[in-house]
């Protein structure tokens, strides 16, 4: 009978162990997120996906890609060498597909169920969206934010990296992040402070893919903080425009980037028409540039930075005379996707170049 009792006294707490465990195992936590939805979420998180463009790679400026346990197709089979965080982690090409991605994500439910994630994190998708998905597969959904496009220093961008740090226990990281971006801003503007810059255009753009010359940005970011002269900045619409070949001739600008991932589409248009190039003064003096591609899949925040030294080195060289761009680029690679990967996107796109060799 007292062996019975005995028995029956460590079923009783094997139950009661296994209880409350269970009730740790879903012990919840309210958070807000980027869009104002308060949502609740497993005070303890080990595994996620990302939804939309720029969700992954803020996790992996986060140090989380280990947790991520299935990503978009457009992460898989999308060229690779314009994302530096994709470049920096091969595993995701090998991962289960959780939804197509793009510019307009397309999440499958019935997939992101199969990998079991604890949350997903979104971007670029309106409360509907993230409600739907939310209810479709039982999990919860936190939408993040890049803030206006093409910029790399904002405080959506920021709120974003300390909202998902607080889920996924990167806090530290998170803010580590924040005081790097702000402290690359505040070198770049220290350096170009109270100068008198040359006037400058950036062409070849992305914006939902490759562009030409007439793809650009007002307020481009790189520009912004070297305080260069940026003629398209006249139009006052933040952000991408394209514009008219005869407004480009009609600024003429001393200088010239062009966004290597339009650079091909740029020469095949050269090919056509070497007048209309050759009649700016930019191309006549030898002073076009060509700069890494950051928008892909939105904001490649290290790449802009990185284009920003190369762009101040161009424009104030008695200010940047102790920076080499290639290694800064790497140093900023380095500690935002855990891998210095400048040499990778060079052998794609050229890198830091003057392109005089290119238009002739």
């Amino acid at each position: 009978m007292k062996r019975f009792i005995l028995v029956l006294a460590l079923i009783s707490v094997i139950l009661l162990s296994g209880c409350t465990q269970s009730e740790k195992s879903v012990e919840k936590v309210t958070v807000e997120d980027m869009l104002g939805r308060s949502v609740e979420v497993p005070k303890k998180v080990d595994k996620i996906v990302c939804v939309g463009p720029g969700a992954l790679r803020m996790i992996v400026y986060l140090n989380a890609a280990d947790m991520v346990v299935g990503v978009e197709d457009a992460e898989k089979n999308w060229p690779i060498f314009g994302r530096p965080y994709r470049i920096a982690h091969a595993e995701f090409a090998d991962m289960p597909t959780i939804g197509k991605g793009g510019p307009s994500p397309v999440p499958h439910p019935e997939e992101i169920v199969k990998v079991k994630p604890d949350v997903i994190f979104a971007t670029y998708v309106d409360v509907q969206q993230a409600d739907n998905l939310q209810e479709k597969t039982g999990v919860p959904v936190i939408v993040l934010s890049y803030g206006p496009l093409a910029t790399f220093s904002n405080d959506e961008i920021f709120k974003s990296l300390r909202l998902a740090g607080k889920i996924l226990g990167k806090s530290k990281r998170a803010e580590e992040v924040v005081s790097f971006i702000q402290n690359t801003v505040s070198d770049l503007e220290k350096r170009t402070e109270g100068v008198e810059g040359k006037s400058v255009y950036v062409g070849g753009v992305g914006y939902k893919g490759q562009q030409g010359i007439e793809s650009t940005e007002c307020e481009f970011p790189p520009f912004v903080v070297v305080n260069a002269k940026n003629v398209v900045d006249e139009l006052k619409k933040p952000g991408h425009v394209f514009i008219d070949k005869e407004k480009l001739l009609e600024w003429d600008p001393e200088i010239i980037f062009i966004d290597e991932n339009g650079l091909a589409l740029v020469k095949q248009d050269y090919a056509k028409n070497p007048e209309f190039y050759n009649s700016l003064q930019a191309f006549k003096n030898k002073e076009v540039y060509g700069i890494l591609p950051f928008n892909y899949y939105t904001t490649n925040i290290g790449t802009s930075m990185a284009d920003a030294y190369y762009i101040g080195k161009i424009l104030y060289p008695d200010r940047f005379k102790d920076v080499d761009p290639e290694k800064k680029a790497d140093e900023i690679f380095k500690f935002l996707v855990g891998k210095a990967v400048y040499e990778e996107m060079k052998k794609v796109y050229g890198g830091f170049t003057k392109l005089d060799e290119v238009f002739k």
